[in-house]
């Protein structure tokens, strides 16, 4: 297990390259550039101050030379000061992450909350009423753009009701409603989908036949014997839907004035702010993968197979060796 986990941390080297490398190759294909968003800002400015401006920023020099600068503060541990606020990236990211992973949160326990029930109701009353409002449901909540969503919640709850606040970060607890249910939706969509058809593949089993021919009561037998092995599809489609709040988390904050590393992100391309854009995202390819790890090591727990595997393939690799050592005396 500790092999697997080191050997999905050192896989962050080649994605973490490949990722800043399109990054940075994409804000150079963009037109316009830091200069210009400093330019706009300063007002009037003579040819001079602008030679210094490009010069400051390595603006006179190729792509490559910027982006070998850039790698080197990286592996150094340093991810730059904003060239608009002249802040740390690392300190503005960390300062938004909180409010990131509140919202992703609580989306997730919304979305889990809500999509395990229903996909275990659909598959217990496959072809009936309650399975084709589910398939309805999910069908509606996965094609429905997410800003969308946003903004028919703003309307409802926050113009027509007036219950809810529009946006930001201002009125505490009840902030987070809005962007969390409209994160949620698209969640639920997925997981109460993949429960479903994870639950009727497993309620088709013959160990679930002969636990109802010992007299195990229906509950118990959907709870127990069949959810307990339908658990891994849901875990991988709830984590691929965490992984895709945390990394586009862009829209929904953007709808909401959510301060978080999302709109931090989107503010920073607006702005040509090209140290913060690529600090954000790599920060961000990080936490994507360490949710990947974490979601593969809850399979082990859940499923002693799982675990079994990884126990035996290091086995096998240590009985390889000594058997080496043998012949080599």
């Amino acid at each position: 297990m500790i092999r697997f986990i080191l050997k999905r941390i050192l896989l962050l080297i080649p994605v973490i390259i490949g990722v800043s490398f399109i990054v940075f190759a994409l804000l150079e294909a963009a037109p316009g550039d830091v200069a210009d968003a400093i330019i706009a800002r300063a007002g009037e400015v003579t040819a001079e101050d602008i030679e210094a401006i490009r010069a400051a920023h390595n603006l006179d020099r190729s792509m490559f030379y910027r982006y070998g600068v850039y790698m080197l503060n990286l592996i150094q541990g340093d991810l730059g000061i904003s060239d608009i606020t002249g802040l740390s990236v690392w300190n503005t990211f960390m300062q938004r992450l909180p409010n990131t992973l509140l919202l992703s949160f609580s989306a997730l326990i919304i979305g889990m909350a809500v999509a395990v029930p229903m996909g275990i109701i659909a598959a217990r009353n496959a072809g009936k009423l309650s399975d084709n409002f589910a398939s309805i449901f999910t069908l509606v909540g996965m094609s429905m753009p997410v800003f969308w969503i946003g903004l028919i919640l703003i309307q409802v709850f926050s113009g027509n009701l007036g219950i809810l606040p529009v946006a930001g970060f201002d009125h505490g607890w009840r902030s987070l409603i809005l962007p969390a249910i409209c994160s949620g939706l698209s969640l639920t969509a997925s997981t109460a989908r993949q429960t479903r058809s994870s639950m009727l593949e497993v309620l088709k089993s013959d160990y679930l036949r002969t636990a109802r021919a010992k007299g195990t009561s229906e509950d118990m037998v959907i709870r127990k014997h069949a959810l307990s092995n339908a658990w891994i599809p849901i875990i991988t489609a709830a984590g691929s839907s965490l992984c895709a709040q945390l990394a586009g988390s862009v829209v929904v904050e953007s709808v909401f004035a959510w301060p978080g590393i999302g709109r931090l992100a989107a503010e920073a391309v607006f702005a040509r702010d090209t140290t913060t854009v690529m600090g954000t995202i790599i920060l961000t390819t990080v936490l994507y993968v360490l949710v990947q790890l974490l979601v593969d090591v809850l399979y082990a727990f859940i499923d002693p197979r799982i675990k079994s595997q990884y126990m035996n393939t290091s086995k096998k690799k240590k009985k390889t060796g000594m058997e080496k050592e043998a012949a080599a005396a």
